[in-house]
């Protein structure tokens, strides 16, 4: 029997990559494999990809040199950049591209003698506002970036939207226009668009697009799923039924009895806890997936089991599998009744779960 374990399908992602790559065939695709690939396991997505991905991208540079200790040479870029010189030279010893964002980051390049120059994407903030070069800054910065010798030339630019899930959000037109203003007159590669942007705006396609939910068969957006826009989910949460138990109406069950059952029932109890990172806060409702049907999580989630009503005339078993989300049962589902995004769901699994691949 398999407790925990989240069964990704290596060609669900080959097949994401495939609708991508369709939908912006003159973009080169930079895969988004950071937070261990949300949570489907960095390595085994990177090496799964590798012959098909233009390069992948990463949050920080500890990721990025693991990819490469492994074997993986792709194109690899780290989109927070580097902290300080000690990283900015194991960057370019490594061979990882590098985003600066900063003048401080530039300072700091510009003092450094390196093994060779950094492969560096410029980040333009265009609205977001949270890291990035303002215009004026950017203008302002320009001469300097093109003199360091430590940044490759040609550079890069790259930006990130804030609202490309909402497509009636002005902002989103507003970000595109500032990045095409900028970049217009620079003979440079460009990058804009996530996963909203290759699937909601084609206007944002550039020389490169960076998806990174939808890769793993997930919508960007909160009230669609991926099989929506032709992805498949690569990820099925599972584990199976501990116990089968008659239980009598009017009487609750697990933490604060927040449950009473309306009429004899029978409860399952299934091996998935805040302790695997199944969200605590799921409500009564909550559906999971059994024997071809949906049945509603009923009593608090606690750390190691979760109870669910199998109804009176169930004939579940000890051992039978239960799906807590996968092709049966969206990962958007579960994050809409939980009152959250389903990148927090497959992103805070715990090593408690464990990861098996097929292809």
């Amino acid at each position: 029997m398999e407790i925990a374990n989240a069964h990704v399908s290596l060609s669900a992602l080959k097949h994401n990559y495939a609708v991508l790559k369709q939908r912006a065939p003159s973009s080169k695709i930079l895969v988004v494999i950071k937070a261990n690939a949300y949570g489907h396991g960095m390595l085994q997505v990177a090496e799964a990809l590798a012959e098909l991905a233009d390069g992948f991208a990463v949050a920080r540079s500890k990721e990025a040199i693991a990819l490469r200790k492994a074997g993986i040479d792709s194109h690899i870029l780290v989109l927070e950049g580097f902290f300080d010189g000690a990283e900015a030279q194991a960057l370019a010893k490594h061979n990882v591209a590098t985003v600066i964002h900063s003048e401080q980051q530039l300072e700091v390049v510009e003092g450094l003698s390196l093994v060779r120059a950094l492969d560096t994407w410029i980040k333009l903030d265009t609205g977001m506002h949270r890291l990035g070069l303002l215009p004026k800054q950017f203008t302002s910065l320009l001469p300097r970036i093109r003199a360091c010798q430590n940044i490759q030339s040609p550079f890069k630019l790259i930006s990130h939207f804030a609202c490309a899930d909402e497509v009636e959000h002005p902002l989103t037109l507003q970000q595109i226009t500032a990045f095409n203003g900028l970049s217009k007159e620079l003979d440079v590669e460009c990058s804009l668009a996530n996963s909203a942007g290759i699937l909601l705006w084609p206007e944002a396609h550039a020389h490169w697009n960076r998806p990174g939910i939808s890769i793993y068969g997930i919508s960007p957006q909160v009230d669609n799923s991926g099989v929506d826009f032709g992805l498949i989910p690569a990820m099925t949460l599972q584990t199976n039924l501990i116990a089968v138990r008659e239980h009598p109406k009017g009487e609750s069950v697990g933490y604060g009895a927040t449950w009473q059952a309306e009429r004899d029932t029978r409860l399952g109890v299934v091996a998935m806890g805040y302790g695997d990172g199944y969200p605590r806060s799921a409500p009564n409702g909550t559906p999971v997936w059994l024997n071809g049907r949906l049945v509603p999580i009923v009593g608090r989630v606690s750390m190691d089991m979760l109870c669910v009503d199998l109804g009176p005339d169930c004939e579940d078993e000890v051992g039978d599998k239960v799906i807590l989300w996968g092709p049966e049962l969206p990962v958007e589902t579960i994050a809409k009744a939980v009152g959250t995004i389903a990148y927090e769901l497959v992103t805070k699994l715990t090593s408690r779960v464990r990861i098996t691949y097929t292809n």
